[in-house]
């Protein structure tokens, strides 16, 4: 996961609507079924997958008045202790 992807993918949300995001997800999920895909082409999609989810989570926080510098590091902080245990 890269932080400005997510920073950038929730402020998109904010500017349009998380249903972009949601129904973009649906897409790149669906395109990781085909069988002919390289692995470097999943981890492509599957980097953009982390990302997505990860700015509706930001975007969750926020919702719920989270400041957004702050929703965006307390979101990496529990991906990186996720990794680290």
């Amino acid at each position: 996961m890269k932080i400005p992807v997510i920073k950038h993918l929730t402020t998109f949300i904010e500017n349009n609507d998380e249903d972009y995001i949601v129904e973009t997800l649906e897409v790149l999920e669906d395109l990781t079924e085909i069988p002919s895909l390289k692995d470097g082409e999943l981890d492509v999609i599957g980097e953009l997958i982390s990302n997505m989810y990860g700015a509706l989570e930001v975007h969750k926080e926020i919702k719920k008045g989270t400041p957004k510098k702050d929703a965006l590091n307390d979101f990496m902080k529990r991906v990186l202790g996720s990794i680290d245990q």
